[in-house]
């Protein structure tokens, strides 16, 4: 399941997975986000990641749309929240590859502190 939530940041998309990640819930997020894009160019992205079930592959292809036509220049900072070990390790690998993106973990004790980053754009 794929929530859309609200963190008070105009600029930002905010959404809580658990899950197995449906294709429609992978179209409501990248219509979310491309929406976003086009109102502020530069966006936000924060991520509450619970259990992982997984994502079907029509919403994989979706991802891969999404990514072809608007590509990763239009993100300034991502707020990973999770207490999932291998997903923090893969933020800190994202943070590494992607440099024009800043990629920060934070624990579900922390949300705070993942607001307030990307508060701090």
């Amino acid at each position: 399941m794929l929530e859309i939530i609200d963190i008070g940041i105009d600029d930002a998309v905010a959404f809580r997975w658990e899950g197995k990640i449906t294709e429609a819930e992978m179209k409501l997020v990248f219509s979310v986000l491309k929406e976003k894009i086009k109102d502020y160019g530069k966006i936000s992205v924060y991520q509450e990641i619970g259990s992982i079930g997984g994502v079907e592959f029509e919403g994989i292809v979706e991802e891969l749309k999404f990514l072809r036509e608007f590509g990763l220049s239009n993100f300034k900072k991502a707020a990973v929240v999770t207490d999932k070990k291998w997903v923090q390790k893969i933020a800190e690998i994202e943070n590494k590859i992607f440099r024009k993106i800043d990629i920060k973990c934070f624990s579900t004790d922390e949300k705070n502190e993942a607001i307030k980053f990307l508060k701090n754009a």
